[in-house]
């Protein structure tokens, strides 16, 4: 991995910890008409988790923001199959999971940069279809 991807991956982790640190009105307001599916949120956060290990070795993340990392992807992978399936915005009012993940989130970034109140990533226009 190049410098640049690194920087890259730290920015785009750093960028989603943020929107699950975020209160859940905020990530709600952020996901707008989008219909994000649940599944697809555990698994961008799973990856990011995994690449954040590679990250640390290039000393990229901190032994602390690799704990709290680690925290987050061992509660992901508790949440239930059943529980990945539909809409993220469904989830969040109904999973008491993500209020756990927003916690721990929070702590990350509080670690991280002394507060969890981070800009929220811009969101990806919805695929248009090719249009």
């Amino acid at each position: 991995m190049n410098h640049l991807g690194e920087v890259h991956l730290r920015t785009w982790t750093l960028r989603f910890m943020a929107l699950l640190a975020a209160e859940a009105r905020d990530q709600l307001v952020w996901l707008g008409e989008r219909e994000l599916e649940t599944k697809d949120v555990v698994e961008e956060v799973e990856l990011l988790c995994r690449v954040s290990e590679e990250l640390a070795e290039r000393r990229a993340f901190e032994p602390e923001d690799m704990r709290n990392l680690r925290a987050i992807g061992q509660r992901l992978g508790e949440i239930d199959a059943t529980c990945r399936v539909g809409l993220w915005g469904n989830a969040l009012a109904t999973d008491p999971a993500w209020d756990d993940i927003r916690s721990l989130a929070r702590r990350f970034l509080l670690a991280r940069s002394g507060d969890w109140r981070q800009p929220l990533p811009r969101p990806v226009p919805p695929d248009t279809g090719g249009r």
